[in-house]
């Protein structure tokens, strides 16, 4: 992992345009090529970032952006669609690069592993058809949370969480795209399956064509009291 702290601006193009002013900011690079500018605010969330698969290429800035006081001009380009980030750095205050080695993974608490093991139980939920291949799919970046079969044989990644966000769907994002580079298992369909789900990240999910389900925890558990519902 590479971390960079420098004043620096920087513009999104692609699917959405985007523009982040001249501010001291830290610069993520990750090891599997994902870019991320942060501030020091906003809690975990970056500004701005570019999943992979992308490529990150530094330049010398032109003549009109030296005279701006530019240094430096990483290029960030998605390599299966139009996507760019452009970061102009002026300075740089800190720059590093970290071994971190195999991360583990998230070991998930007790609701969410007992989620994960009610779904693969009561695999229906995601459809009719569907069966189960197993929980906890092994691949090079973490496990799947359960690998499962629709009604016509395809295969269906589902990550599991409580509370939905966008770092879930993020988290899915890279796993399908690992997936699908297997030929035995591609295409690979994913849903995005938690107690609640956020509306940006149920937007961010249905622009990448993930599937999302919202789960019932006390009526898979069978403890729902239908008896003391209003409706």
């Amino acid at each position: 992992m590479r971390l960079v702290v420098a004043r620096c601006s920087a513009r999104y193009t692609g699917r959405l345009t985007a523009h982040l002013p001249l501010a001291t900011r830290l610069i993520v690079v990750k090891a599997d090529g994902s870019v991320l500018l942060h501030s020091d605010g906003g809690s975990y969330k970056p500004l701005n970032w570019m999943s992979p698969p992308c490529v990150t290429t530094a330049g010398d800035p032109d003549d009109e952006a030296r005279e701006r006081g530019v240094t430096q001009v990483w290029t960030v380009q998605h390599q299966k669609s139009d996507d760019r980030l452009e970061i102009e750095l002026h300075e740089v205050e800190h720059d590093s690069a970290h071994d971190l080695g195999v991360d583990p993974g998230l070991v998930k608490d007790g609701v969410e592993a007992h989620l994960q093991e009610l779904l693969a139980a009561q695999i229906h939920r995601l459809g009719a058809g569907h069966t189960l291949v197993r929980r906890e799919y092994m691949t090079a970046i973490g496990p799947v949370d359960i690998l499962a079969r629709d009604a016509a044989g395809a295969t269906v990644a589902v990550e599991l969480k409580r509370r939905g966000d966008i770092d879930g769907v993020e988290q899915l994002t890279r796993y399908l795209e690992l997936l699908n580079r297997d030929p035995l298992l591609a295409p690979v369909r994913g849903v995005f399956a938690a107690q609640e789900i956020k509306p940006q990240a149920r937007v961010l999910a249905t622009d990448r064509g993930i599937e999302c389900l919202v789960l019932d925890y006390d009526a898979m558990r069978g403890v729902d009291d239908v008896d003391s519902r209003l409706f």
